[in-house]
């Protein structure tokens, strides 16, 4: 019986999903047994939609339906936490599944503290994140510095510090530091992360620290709760998943893998603050001057919540019709996520305008955390 500290290896029995997935389809396995054992009744999920560069978010409830989900897609940058707020309504209380990336479990816990998602009706099992590329920033680097057309593409990965691609007539693989340094690779959000392993989920999984005969075939889980080790146990007594414990080598490297990602995610928050930092003010106000007020960084924002009145007058803390708004319209709303930011960089993403958004607010959080004890507490997690 797996019990809350453990790590492990797993992998599936499901020969088909074993081959369809990555690293032994582990994740994919515990939450098909999820919806088979009913201990969630529907699982957000993402799948591939028109191509590799277009996540799709589904509500799956047959567990069959899940191998469509299989494998990764490190340039769908979708953000997962409030659309389960959205969809936990609409399931009246029943009990959702789902996979989560650092940031999507910083924004559940700062969802949950506004009692808006409710985690004890969540199973979250979490995957180690090195980060995500925008499908458009994708596309051009697959071009430019690949030398391969986009479409032609079938696979991509990001491994051993490379983004590697499969396509039609062969694989090619780029040191993920080149590709950065000449303004291609992760998000910049991503960059800065410095939550890769999110162990406030039930159960934290990933390819760090598989090797040996088990490497590429088999997930390196780490049990993190009650409810994860619950919910291995049975899958493993059910068979549908193998386990064997961890090569001690593995565990040794997996800590490795983490530390020198964080490490990195140091580097790039002292470059992106210190060129911030020689005029905070001046420069918010020279990038938001484009501001053509979509209101998307509000609406794809997993912690701006505005007061009812400004839902039903759709004014988001200043007078609508001003463009470029009124200055005060970002600064107060950089005032008011300033404790809660998860750096989730869907504020940027979205923005038509290009405004390094998070950037901005990721900056005034950190700030505020090295001043004062973090909202969520330092034992909970760091951003």
């Amino acid at each position: 019986m797996a019990k809350k500290g453990d790590m492990l290896y797993a992998w599936t029995n499901d020969a088909g999903l074993a081959k369809k997935a990555e690293c032994g389809g582990a994740v994919t396995e515990l939450l098909k047994y999820a919806l088979e054992s009913k201990t969630v009744d529907a699982v957000l999920a993402v799948k591939r939609g028109f191509d590799l560069y277009d996540a799709v978010p589904t509500i799956v409830t047959n567990p069959k339906d899940l191998d469509a989900c299989a494998g990764s897609l490190h340039c769908g940058t979708l953000l997962l936490s409030k659309l389960a707020m959205e969809y936990v309504p609409k399931l009246s209380g029943k009990k959702l599944g789902l996979v989560v990336k650092g940031c999507d479990m910083m924004g559940l816990l700062e969802l949950a503290k506004r009692k808006l998602v409710n985690l004890d009706n969540i199973v979250m099992i979490g995957v180690n994140c090195g980060g995500s590329v925008s499908p458009v920033s994708a596309r051009r680097m697959i071009k430019e510095k690949f030398g391969v057309d986009p479409n032609t593409v079938t696979k991509e990965e990001i491994d051993k510090g490379q983004f590697i691609i499969e396509y039609e007539g062969g694989h090619k693989g780029i040191s993920m530091d080149e590709l950065e340094e000449e303004g291609f690779g992760r998000r910049s959000n991503c960059r800065r992360c410095l939550y890769k392993v999110p162990r406030q989920a039930d159960l934290a999984c990933g390819n760090w620290g598989v090797i040996g005969d088990k490497a590429g075939k088999a997930t390196f889980v780490e049990v993190c709760s009650d409810k994860g080790a619950d919910l291995l146990s049975r899958a493993v007594k059910a068979g549908a998943l193998k386990t064997e414990a961890p090569n001690p080598k593995g565990i040794e490297i997996r800590g490795k893998v983490e530390g020198a990602m964080l490490k990195l995610g140091e580097k790039w928050r002292k470059k992106d603050f210190a060129a911030l930092s020689k005029d905070p003010w001046g420069i918010i106000q020279k990038e938001t001057s484009r501001c053509i007020k979509c209101y998307s960084c509000i609406e794809n924002c997993p912690v701006c919540f505005p007061v009812a009145e400004d839902l039903k007058s759709k004014q988001y803390m200043v007078k609508p019709g001003e463009v470029p708004p009124n200055p005060m319209f970002h600064l107060r709303r950089f005032a008011h996520i300033s404790d809660t930011c998860v750096n989730c960089g869907q504020c940027e993403e979205l923005c038509p305008m290009d405004i390094p958004l998070a950037r901005f607010s990721h900056a005034i959080r950190a700030e505020g955390d090295a001043a004062f004890e973090p909202k969520l507490g330092k034992s909970a997690y760091t951003n």
